[in-house]
């Protein structure tokens, strides 16, 4: 089922996820389809859990229609339940990122190049996966969620200020979206 997204501001965003309840394959199930279904009609490429308020470690990728530009993520779509990072790459990479929960506003973020996550995926199997370039842009912004994190914490302070009052608006309630979205 489609639910609203959470915006900046809302406090289900700021906090640490707990980890999903493995034994309960059935909420795991709907919740995956609610993220699914959201994604899809938000027209976005990521969604955590939290973005939905939900407080759960759950991410959702989805690189389709994005081979154009990066032909490496032809069929990219990944379900992360509880994911661990093992490792990430000492060397950075700068992406322009967006995000669903932040309408309207992007920014160039440092991150590692590559990373190593061990996770369950839909059926509930542990995978240990290594992401680079692009995929593993989109795995770590997600994973911030989890965290509490967003990616407006990591741009430069001068980007930060030039942001602040969007921020403001989106923590307000003031910022359209093609999407439904949620402040709470």
């Amino acid at each position: 089922m489609i639910q609203p997204i959470y915006l900046y501001g809302s406090e289900v965003l700021r906090r640490k996820a707990e980890p999903a309840d493995l034994s309960d394959k059935e909420g795991i199930r709907a919740l995956v389809k609610d993220l699914k279904d959201t994604l899809a009609n938000a027209d976005g490429c990521g969604l955590a859990a939290p973005q939905i308020g939900v407080s759960k470690r759950v991410v959702i990728v989805d690189a389709t229609g994005m081979e154009e530009n990066y032909p490496y993520l032809d069929g990219f779509k990944r379900t992360l339940i509880n994911p661990v990072i093992v490792s990430e790459s000492e060397r950075l990479c700068e992406y322009n990122e967006g995000c669903l929960s932040i309408p309207g506003i992007y920014a160039d973020v440092r991150r590692p190049e590559s990373m190593t996550v061990e996770y369950y995926n839909e059926d509930l199997e542990k995978v240990t996966e290594t992401f680079d370039r692009f995929g593993c842009r989109m795995i770590q912004h997600e994973l911030s969620h989890l965290d509490g994190d967003l990616f407006t914490d990591h741009v430069a302070p001068i980007r930060k200020k030039m942001i602040g009052k969007k921020l403001q608006n989106i923590a307000h309630g003031r910022v359209s979206a093609r999407y439904s979205t949620k402040l709470k």
